[in-house]
């Protein structure tokens, strides 16, 4: 399943990498980097403002591209604020879904999920499935979304799923993830390297959050000790373990000692193999994949949660899915 994508990707994180092809890249990242430094140096000297709504913002997202681990954490954050009594709202952009984003979406009202993920968008659909009580909508501008979310459901709360980059929006607090493992790659701006901004991004960090897919988390925990004293912004360590593998119809847990395929659609899949000791074989597809029955591999799977949601209607039984939990002390991470 490899392509033009994946190779740069790897390229991205590798500190060793040379050649022409990265020559190419590094060029296309100064012309990257001047437009992305202007708009933020606009932004910082209030030439552009972001607007506001009557609401308490908060934005969880990343310096780099591809998956962090942004999603389970931005549900964890809404289900705090709704344990809490306050009405929350999650707003995404919903890339890659079928729905036209320059439109409001309602995806779930808090009670019933309008869209499937194939509509909505897989982390869309993933956030109105396994947050209870949250409204998730996807639009492509993030005021117009929040604004109506304010006037329709009555929020208080918005949490905007990707939105560190999205300036246009004011918010409360800027969460950024990172990866133990990953951390900032080759820490080249795009298309040379994962970053999405330059160093000028770094002050506007509000909480940073180190995320450890792994069962030791030692890394993870002297990682965020070293940024926050370096960077000196208050961190956090967000632990992301294997809990169980489930019959995505069914709801049987895989037995034990069975064969089977890791088949997966997400921004860093070595992770996810990594919690799979026991599979055969590993089968990547394209970060956000929209799947066809026929291009799986025969015999047991065992996926994502995120992938199975757009695997749940195929003529097979053979589909598993790994549940992960999320650990994080919401409470400290937002301040309250």
């Amino acid at each position: 399943m490899n392509n033009f994508k994946t190779e740069i990707t790897k390229i991205h994180y590798n500190k060793d990498a040379g050649g022409i092809l990265l020559k190419v890249l590094e060029f296309a990242s100064f012309f990257y980097g001047f437009g992305s430094g202007l708009k933020n140096k606009l932004y910082d000297c209030n030439i552009l403002k972001p607007k506001k709504v009557d609401a308490f913002v908060i934005s969880v997202g990343n310096i780099t591209t591809g998956g962090v681990g942004k999603t389970p954490v931005v549900s964890e954050i809404a289900k705090y604020f709704i344990s809490k009594g306050e009405k929350t709202a999650i707003i995404s952009r919903g890339y890659g879904g079928k729905l036209c984003n320059k439109n409001i979406n309602i995806i779930s009202d808090g009670e019933k999920i309008y869209y499937d993920a194939k509509l909505a968008g897989d982390e869309p659909f993933w956030l109105a499935k396994n947050t209870c009580g949250a409204v998730v909508i996807t639009c492509k501008n993030r005021y117009k979304a929040s604004r109506f979310a304010k006037e329709k459901f009555k929020v208080t709360k918005i949490i905007l799923d990707d939105g560190f980059q999205h300036r246009k929006l004011y918010r409360n607090l800027d969460i950024v993830l990172t990866d133990s493992e990953k951390g900032f790659g080759n820490e080249k701006l795009l298309p040379a390297g994962p970053l999405r901004e330059g160093p000028e991004a770094f002050k506007r960090i509000g909480k940073l959050v180190v995320v450890s897919k792994n069962t030791n988390h030692t890394r993870a925990e002297k990682l965020a000790k070293i940024t926050a004293k370096k960077m000196k912004v208050d961190t956090a360590v967000c632990k992301v373990e294997p809990d169980c593998i489930y019959n995505i119809k069914t709801k049987e847990q895989l037995p034990e000692n069975a064969a089977y395929t890791a088949v997966c659609a997400i921004g860093q899949p070595e992770q996810f193999y990594a919690f799979l000791q026991n599979c055969d074989k590993t089968v990547t597809f394209d970060d956000h994949h929209s799947y066809n029955e026929d291009e799986l591999p025969e015999g047991i799977i065992v996926t994502t949660e995120k992938d199975a949601v757009k695997m749940k209607d195929f003529n097979r039984s053979d589909i598993y899915a790994l549940k992960l939990k999320t650990v994080i002390d919401v409470e400290n991470l937002i301040g309250k």
